[in-house]
């Protein structure tokens, strides 16, 4: 067997970042930037009012002043200003040339075409030109997840397309003559296919584009000719199941049958032993252990960080862990490295806090699903007491 971090480095040094594409804006929230978002002009492009009020010429302040026009959002004024006139505007309008302050309607006493100012001062309510950003400036830099405020500030920036990455195809298929698809006809002896839709749930959740495929039955030959159509309509095959010493786990039969190179088959890991690698014509293949939970964890530790290595993205982040302390004792840990499902939770002070589920049997997809965090115990780690600080790893 090899650890887990030897097991990532082998996946990541046969996966590269995929190119990129162009989309609309309103549909690139969650997709990665693959080229920087850069300012076409100034934000706001013009100086702006900040309220509801009165241009005007601080210097012409406090005084009488001729009301001359009107300035709205998206409506500049005519013309410059002249000594002793103002123009009513509204906020977000342009200022008016020759007005350098905004006296707030409040502070107004309006009589006709007449207006009495209090004292104002100069640039009081007015947003300079280029206040949010300048031109030319550099917004979001590249490779970057894009959120709602980032698509709102590609807006500003008068980009109606993005340059995005290509999101990952990931086929993800689990099977099993015990395994039938959510919605089927379920024998006695059956169960349904949780660990594929979970699995695809995750990926896309990171970034990817998942298919899950209809269950296999259980030969090398039908799980052989199922790898090679997900490989064929995919950047990355995941095979969930069929990998342990049974009799009827028949993933190695079936890698070898389609000529795929096993990069390694076991990993020291709990839960996770029976996860494995392969190449087959430099498309990359993720076996997954069977039981859901187990899945979960293993594509949480390996297929995230591939997603995020063909996403351009720094796959190093996926896995930087975060400290948080223990509500209950730990007893020490085997030989193997160890990821125990447990819910989060911060106290007044901000303390991150973890309570660590009693059963943490790997088939049990009510305590992954109830758990938010994985809890890191490194091989032949001593016991942990109650209060003492971990490392965590977020679901």
């Amino acid at each position: 067997m090899i650890s887990a971090s030897e097991a990532r480095a082998i996946m990541l040094e046969h996966v590269a970042p995929l190119g990129q594409e162009n989309i609309a804006l309103g549909e690139a929230l969650g997709r990665t930037l693959a080229k920087p978002i850069v300012a076409r002009r100034a934000q706001p492009p013009f100086r702006a009012s900040a309220m509801d009020g009165y241009a005007v010429r601080a210097g012409d302040t406090p005084g009488v002043l001729r009301l001359v026009g009107e300035a709205g959002a998206g409506h500049a004024f005519a013309r410059a200003l002249q000594r002793g006139e103002c123009a009513r505007i509204f906020t977000g309008a342009p200022l008016p040339d020759g007005a350098d302050a905004v006296l707030i309607q409040e502070d107004a006493l309006r009589d006709g075409k007449a207006v009495v100012a209090p004292h104002v001062e100069v640039n009081r309510h007015v947003r300079a030109a280029g206040v949010d950003f300048a031109e030319g400036a550099v917004l979001i830099a590249a490779p970057a997840e894009l959120s709602g405020p980032a698509i709102a500030l590609a807006a500003a920036a008068g980009q109606a397309e993005l340059a995005v990455k290509r999101q990952p195809r990931i086929a993800i298929m689990g099977g099993g003559d015990e395994i039938v698809a959510p919605g089927a006809q379920a024998q006695a002896s059956q169960i349904y296919d949780s660990a594929s839709y979970g699995v695809a749930a995750l990926a896309a959740s990171w970034g990817a584009r998942a298919t899950t495929k209809a269950p296999y039955r259980d030969t090398a030959g039908e799980m052989a000719a199922a790898i090679e159509t997900a490989l064929a309509q995919s950047d990355l095959a995941v095979v969930i199941g069929a990998a342990s010493v049974g009799d009827h786990d028949h993933a190695r039969t079936a890698i070898r049958a389609i000529g795929a190179e096993l990069l390694f088959e076991k990993v020291a890991l709990r839960p996770g032993k029976p996860t494995w690698f392969a190449l087959r014509r430099g498309k990359p293949i993720l076996g997954l252990p069977g039981n859901p939970a187990s899945a979960f964890v293993c594509a949480r530790l390996f297929l995230r960080p591939l997603i995020a290595r063909m996403l351009s993205l720094d796959p190093a982040s996926t896995w930087a862990p975060q400290a948080a302390r223990l509500r209950q004792p730990l007893a020490a840990n085997g030989a193997r490295e160890t990821y125990l499902r447990a819910k989060a939770s911060r106290d007044a002070t901000g303390q991150i806090w973890v309570e660590v589920a009693a059963n943490q049997d790997s088939s049990l997809i009510s305590v992954f699903a109830s758990s938010d965090v994985l809890v890191v115990r490194a091989p032949n780690a001593a016991a942990a007491a109650a209060e003492e600080i971990v490392p965590t790893l977020s679901i």
